[in-house]
């Protein structure tokens, strides 16, 4: 009962924020069934992350500040030191084999979740363009 009426919640809130831009609605609702298959066991469903282990993504300056390295990490993995709300996290995330398309399908969805709001949605073409580093 919670779990429905957090997602009614979710799903009027993205509607009213995107009603302009139904492609972005769309993404964002394909990107959470990839990010319940993919994501929510280390950053959990509320985006809150794990501990010293995992970093959040609601509310994370380093997701809303480092656009370009938040898809290279979902498009290839992470690995060493990062910093995300002044805490440090070194726990290696591997690589999710997503298409291009389902980086930014995720990518608008953690975007626009758990407070989070971005006005510029990921394109499938901004993630072609990530290289590995």
């Amino acid at each position: 009962m919670h779990w429905t009426f957090g997602f009614l919640v979710f799903i009027l809130f993205s509607w009213g924020i995107n009603q302009q831009n139904p492609e972005l609605t769309e993404s964002i609702q394909r990107g959470e069934g990839i990010y319940e298959d993919f994501c929510i066991t280390c950053h959990r469903a509320n985006g809150k992350g794990f501990g010293k282990m995992y970093p959040p993504l609601a509310g994370s300056d380093f997701l809303l500040n480092k656009r370009e390295e938040s898809i290279r990490a979902v498009k290839y993995g992470l690995s060493g030191e990062i910093t995300v709300n002044d805490k440090t996290y070194n726990k290696k995330m591997e690589p999710l084999g997503l298409s291009d398309k389902e980086v930014a399908d995720v990518m608008n969805f953690i975007l626009n979740s758990w407070g989070n709001t971005s006005e510029k949605m990921v394109t499938v073409e901004e993630v072609e363009k990530k290289v590995k580093n």
